[in-house]
């Protein structure tokens, strides 16, 4: 999902979680007259709400840093192959005699 997609959906979310929420406050001022039993309504609804455009935001936030993390383990996955067919290369163009006596020095990269 691009950059304007995500970002219009996320407008979305909070513009249907204010307009839940007013009705919701509405609704509660209409039917209740104590504040505490208002209040509690209120802060009901607000919190189910809060949680859902967090979660929302949370996954979709995971999701572009993945999507980062994906690009740059493919970049370097390309990087070592470069470099693995450098070092190929090298080696067979070098004399016998001397990539043995690199290989008995350097036996940990072989």
């Amino acid at each position: 999902m691009d950059e304007t997609t995500r970002f219009k959906y996320g407008l979305y979310v909070v513009g249907m979680g204010f307009a839940i929420l007013l009705i919701a406050m509405g609704l509660a001022f209409y039917r209740w007259t104590t504040v505490t039993d208002i209040t509690a309504v209120i802060s009901s609804v607000g919190t189910i709400i809060g949680t859902v455009v967090g979660a929302f935001f949370g996954l979709n936030i995971g999701a572009a840093g993945k999507a980062d993390v994906v690009q740059d383990k493919n970049k370097a996955e390309q990087d070592r192959d470069k470099a693995q067919k450098k070092v190929e290369l090298l080696a067979a163009a070098m004399d016998r005699g001397v990539f043995d006596q690199v290989k008995s020095q350097n036996a940990t990269l072989f």
